[in-house]
């Protein structure tokens, strides 16, 4: 079957990248998600270990239709209880584009009556334990698709305190890969907030498995195999090097503390209250600074911001000699401001309805 990992779109080409190396067959790349080619246990295999991957949906079937009859006619026959169980819970999504049945709305209701008139019932969107099923009518080709995530896979399970405004752990994944980080060298935060970055930086680190601590919606279709999927748990290593993140605000350094303990690394995470007027290395050996500083967009005026991310890169480049940088901002002039020797910027990123990117430099 084909397999649709969502991304936010920018993030296409990275997540394509991470799903080759840990061994899946990538068919195609577009504008916010990947395709793979597979089967039931690699459905289970990228949900558990992809870590840029939002949602995993698995495509179930796909005909023709130009009217709704026959959208209705085909959804009628079509055998869901080869992938539901019997009376399961269903909610359903339906996008048209570029084809005659252009009504989203309509094309909901035809496939939710055919549900329901095979024993399905039909609940309202978000609804919790139920199955997520998306119809994508595209020039005239009618495809359907399952959530088998449940809830975005950025919630993995562990961090239940976040700041305002956080990158979600998907992206932040993305984000890292693009910036080179591999997991063999230190990683410090200075503007961490909950702790984003450097948790999800150590958990690479030490090769857990993103999705580890958390249930999906696919354990409760009839094709599961626990015995199976439990053998696709991935071996860990032993950290060479610590993660470090430090925020001004002490509220957000107790958060950080609390998500590294529930997701395991906090024996390797070291956090401290410093406002950037104070960073220092925190260790001896060079590695990545990687910060999402605040911008515009998210929190309001940003003409006060310039003396901040001046500042910012004033004291990187007198105190981290031999480090990279990443800044993820969404202005090129606040990114300016730094004076820092930036490389030409990464992809344009769909960050929550701003456009965010990565900026970089090779070693100060």
């Amino acid at each position: 079957m084909d397999i649709f990992l969502i991304t936010a779109p920018g993030l296409q080409d990275l997540l394509a990248t991470e799903a080759r190396e840990k061994g899946f067959k990538v068919t195609s790349v577009i504008g916010g998600g990947v395709t793979l080619r597979g089967e039931w246990p690699e459905v289970w295999r990228a949900n558990l270990q992809l870590r840029g991957a939002n949602r995993v949906l698995a495509r179930i079937g796909e005909f023709r239709a130009i009217y709704l009859s026959q959208l209705e006619k085909h959804a009628s026959e079509f055998p869901w209880a080869e992938t539901l169980l019997d009376g399961a819970m269903v909610t359903v999504e339906a996008s048209c584009n570029k084809s005659k049945i252009y009504h989203a709305g309509a094309a909901t209701q035809r496939v939710e009556e055919a549900l329901a008139a095979q024993g399905f019932f039909i609940a309202p969107a978000g609804t919790e334990d139920s199955f997520n099923i998306r119809v994508r009518i595209d020039r005239d080709i009618v495809s359907l698709s399952i959530d088998t995530s449940g809830e975005a896979l950025h919630k993995r399970g562990h961090k239940e305190a976040v700041n305002k405004a956080p990158m979600r752990e998907t992206m932040a994944s993305l984000f890292l890969r693009d910036a080179g980080f591999n997991g063999r060298e230190p990683l410090y935060d200075p503007m961490c907030g909950s702790g984003t970055f450097p948790i999800e930086a150590a958990e690479i680190t030490r090769r857990f498995d993103s999705g580890r601590a958390r249930s999906f919606a696919f354990q409760s279709l009839p094709d599961f195999d626990p015995e199976a999927f439990e053998t696709m748990r991935s071996p860990t290593r032993e950290a060479a090097f610590n993660v470090y993140g430090s925020d001004r605000d002490a509220g957000a350094i107790t958060m950080s503390h609390a998500n590294a303990e529930r997701a395991g690394v906090s024996d390797i995470s070291k956090f401290s209250v410093k406002p950037i007027s104070e960073i220092t290395p925190p260790c001896d050996d060079k590695g990545l600074v990687i910060a999402n500083p605040p911008y515009g967009g998210r929190i309001g005026n940003k003409k006060p911001l310039f003396g901040l991310y001046a500042s910012f890169g004033e004291r990187l480049m007198t105190e981290f000699k031999g480090w990279r940088v990443g800044i993820i901002t969404t202005e090129p002039s606040l990114a300016k401001a730094t004076k820092l020797p930036f490389k030409p910027a990464g992809p344009v990123v769909d960050h929550g309805g701003m456009k965010v990117r990565l900026y970089q430099t090779d070693p100060l």
